[in-house]
């Protein structure tokens, strides 16, 4: 005896409107019912469709993390920038007040002259590209319709993206040829201020390491002497007395060593020598760190790539392993024609006018479209 499909199809109605009224006695207050609704509709957001990966379950889930940080340097990017200010013109103090008379007084000519020329080209270099870096809008992309070709479209801003552009989250808007958000200048690093930060960052290098150097003597001459100073009182020097010196009353009864007066050591001799220690310390810690940093972003220039492109070329190169094709970064024109492009040298002369002096040239190209050359060639000839 075969079983009518339609006779279970009707007990299955039956058994399922009786486990709801049932459940219907026991129904959970609407505000949990709710929560858990919600909670349950976050969860498969997570994997709504197969585009879905971790970096989109890891964003999902950082995102307070992601906000908090952008809120907060945000808001304390001005405090970063009036700590770079401060600690650079101290170091001008301490340079002008204590090691200047130092020159001036112990070097030859030909020194002091060098000495002079050399560091007031670096502090200039520094000053102006910090300002520049700091000032210069890094360029956005148009929030106008118009004809500019563009690879996607920014979930945040909802509006297109040219290629090489990227969504800031501490500026809240795209940033053409976005490299990074930069705390110490309270400013984004795109399209129109890269070179500015990459010159203040080399500067910023090359003075630290000059004054470490330079000072480096100086430096051991004040810690031997604070050294020494503060063992002085523990270490008092003294000539003994014997014989008839102690007859005739040299020293009073019961001293047997006459002590000789410490040498001068004033209040200004001691904040000199501390002064020394502080700017040596300072600029060595600085050199080594901003040195690291200024050489990882040379190797990023010499590769056509910024750093948010370099760990997007690296994924792509991984995906494209797999597939047995090797990625090329279609923006990479050569090194010589990388640095060119990037410092603005069109002709021999910008070496010096635009490099090593101070340039408020514009870069080449306008951050919306991007020339891609399959083969190596000099795109700016010089």
């Amino acid at each position: 005896m075969r079983c009518c499909p339609s006779s279970m199809l009707h007990l299955l109605r039956c058994v399922r409107s009786r486990s709801c009224i049932r459940r219907g006695r026991n129904r959970l207050p609407l505000w949990i019912r709710e929560t858990w609704c919600y909670m349950r509709l976050l969860l498969q957001s997570l994997y709504f469709n197969s585009l879905t990966d971790s970096d989109v379950v890891f964003d999902s889930v950082f995102e307070p993390v992601f906000w908090t940080v952008d809120y907060v340097t945000r808001w304390f990017g001005t405090v970063f920038v009036c700590l770079v200010v401060i600690l650079t013109s101290s170091i001008v103090v301490i340079a002008y007040v204590v090691l200047l008379p130092l020159v001036l007084n112990t070097y030859s000519p030909a020194w002091i002259a060098w000495h002079v020329c050399y560091g007031h080209w670096n502090l200039i270099m520094i000053a102006f590209h910090y300002y520049k870096a700091a000032k210069t809008s890094p360029g956005y992309p148009p929030t106008e319709k118009n004809d500019t070709p563009f690879v996607s479209v920014c979930k945040k801003c909802i509006m297109a993206k040219p290629a090489r552009t990227h969504h800031c989250g501490i500026c809240n808007r795209c940033i053409l040829k976005m490299d990074h958000h930069c705390p110490w200048l309270n400013n984004c690093v795109g399209h129109f201020n890269h070179r500015y930060f990459f010159s203040f960052c080399l500067f910023m290098t090359l003075g630290c390491v000059y004054c470490s150097i330079s000072g480096r003597n100086l430096f051991l001459d004040a810690y031997n002497a604070i050294e020494r100073f503060k063992h002085l009182d523990m270490d008092k020097p003294g000539v003994p007395v014997t014989g008839m010196a102690l007859l005739i009353g040299l020293l009073p009864p019961g001293q047997t060593n006459y002590q000789t007066s410490a040498p001068p050591y004033t209040f200004k001799d001691k904040m000199i020598n501390k002064s020394i220690i502080y700017m040596w310390v300072l600029t060595s810690t600085v050199g080594v760190a901003l040195g690291a940093l200024t050489i990882w972003h040379a190797v990023l220039i010499s590769r056509g790539e910024t750093s948010i492109e370099r760990h997007i070329n690296g994924k792509e190169t991984e995906r494209m392993a797999k597939w047995g094709k090797v990625y090329r970064n279609p923006f990479n024109y050569g090194r010589l024609n990388n640095w060119k492009i990037f410092l603005g040298v069109e002709k021999r002369s910008h070496w010096v006018t635009r490099v090593l002096l101070p340039s408020g040239h514009t870069p080449y190209g306008d951050g919306l479209t991007w020339d891609i050359f399959p083969v190596k060639k000099d795109l700016i000839p010089v």
